[in-house]
């Protein structure tokens, strides 16, 4: 499926079609990504009859705390940042662990990199090393040089992405070079869905030149987890593994507990402190939102 707006959903059918699909009442809310079964009602308009399991969803809490699914089926997340605005290091850490926690493997993409002096580049790697050192690539590009976008097409092929990021960090920017017929693209979908440009403001899958699929989804300002309970929300941060289970709690939640194995890693240096701040922060985020609703 390459979109959900509204009460209504796009569905591309095996030939490459686009039918404008309502959901029939007793199935759940699509998503951008989902495979669905399918009716035709007349050449461009359809009913979905049936959402097709799900192998990962990538979800954020809605106003009211509640999991609600942004994109399905993906296997890779690419998270955009920049350093103008100043990378926000917490909400990359918080897209990782989702990325993590969902099977997708994680991707991140430092955006206009020609803003950057030698200086200034070099400072950035460092401060951004911690990620290549735990497994995470890392790219940096630029859309007026064209810097590393071969590379971006690269790890697009063969995987279904989903592009997400910060208000501000050049995705749309990106997505155009990325999709040079993107214009063409959305100007055929807006025709069927009748909705003119309204369907670039949500999640939308596209096909990548070069091979993959490519999810654009909106800008945001800030991300958050769904809830997730501590013993799983560290395993979302793949080098607190060699300590996990040698904590002299069993139920060590790796905040104050004298004798955490996880703590004393990032004292001696073997995990970056920063990492194990974001990860603290989301703990207790999620325990003041659980009180919250009590």
């Amino acid at each position: 499926m390459l979109a959900h707006y509204g009460q209504a959903s796009l569905v591309e059918t095996g030939n490459g079609d686009v039918l404008r699909c309502s959901t029939r009442k007793n199935l759940p809310r699509t998503v951008c990504g989902d495979r669905v079964h399918w009716q035709a009602s007349n050449p461009r308009e359809g009913v979905i009859t049936a959402v097709l399991e799900r192998d990962t969803v990538l979800a954020r809490p809605d106003q009211s705390g509640r999991s609600r699914a942004i994109a399905a089926n993906i296997d890779q997340v690419i998270v955009v940042i920049a350093s103008k605005p100043s990378c926000e290091y917490g909400m990359l850490d918080r897209y990782l662990a989702a990325a993590e926690l969902i099977g997708a493997s994680p991707l991140i993409v430092l955006n206009k990199a020609d803003l950057l002096d030698a200086d200034s580049r070099t400072k950035l790697e460092q401060r951004l090393a911690v990620y290549p050192a735990i497994g995470y690539p890392l790219i940096f590009t630029s859309t007026r040089a064209a810097d590393g976008l071969k590379d971006l097409h690269e790890h697009l092929k063969g995987h279904i992405s989903i592009l997400v990021g910060q208000s501000g960090v050049g995705k749309s920017s990106l997505v155009q070079s990325l999709l040079p017929d993107l214009d063409i693209r959305t100007g055929s979908l807006s025709q069927v869905t009748g909705l003119g440009r309204h369907t670039t403001t949500v999640a939308m899958l596209y096909h990548a030149p070069g091979g993959g699929d490519l999810i654009d989804s909106p800008g945001v300002r800030d991300f958050s987890l769904s809830k997730v309970a501590p013993e799983l929300l560290e395993k979302g941060f793949p080098e607190f593994a060699p300590y996990l289970g040698q904590c002299r709690f069993h139920n060590c939640r790796h905040l104050v507990e004298p004798g955490c194995a996880v703590h004393n890693a990032a004292r001696d240096g073997a995990i970056n402190p920063r990492r194990l701040d974001s990860y603290r922060e989301l703990v207790k985020a999620m325990s003041q939102e659980a009180v919250g609703r009590r």
